[in-house]
């Protein structure tokens, strides 16, 4: 394969890769926050419910995105240079670094910022969850950059 067609492939691969980490992260994000409102006695319908889910893929998700293309941005090369070494374990190294990059975001914006701007982080099992839509992000890219034949 050329250069060019394999800086295409990566490069449009890479986009994928955000886009599945972010529209899970948004579900993930919506959940969380909707649980919060019913937990305050609230009561909201299934289609409410939905509405709202809906509604984040188009507000929280692009803005999550720039977010997760960040973290993959410096996350996958360093996969991609273990891989190398360990061919093998390709798939579970962008897993990993996919969730690890996710998370290291997430960190990071809780210790730069006045307030946790992911509600879904404020616990370790919303953060995981989080990271666990980066590391499917992981596995899409490893997917889709695999070598054909």
């Amino acid at each position: 394969m050329t250069g060019m067609k394999s800086a295409v492939r990566y490069g449009v691969a890479w986009i994928g890769a955000v886009a599945v980490a972010a529209v899970l992260g948004s579900i993930v994000q919506s959940q969380f926050s909707m649980a919060a409102i019913v937990s305050l006695g609230v009561e909201v319908t299934p289609a409410q419910w939905l509405g709202v889910t809906v509604r984040d893929l188009f507000g929280f998700a692009p803005v999550w995105a720039l977010v997760v293309a960040a973290a993959l941005l410096l996350a996958f090369p360093v996969a991609g240079l273990l891989a190398r070494r360990a061919p093998d374990a390709r798939m579970a190294l962008y897993f990993l670094a996919g969730g690890v990059g996710v998370m290291c975001a997430l960190v990071i914006m809780a210790a730069v910022l006045p307030v946790t701007p992911v509600a879904a982080a404020r616990s370790p099992f919303g953060m995981a969850l989080m990271a666990l839509g980066g590391a499917v992000g992981g596995v899409a890219f490893a997917r889709w950059t695999a070598a054909r034949g």
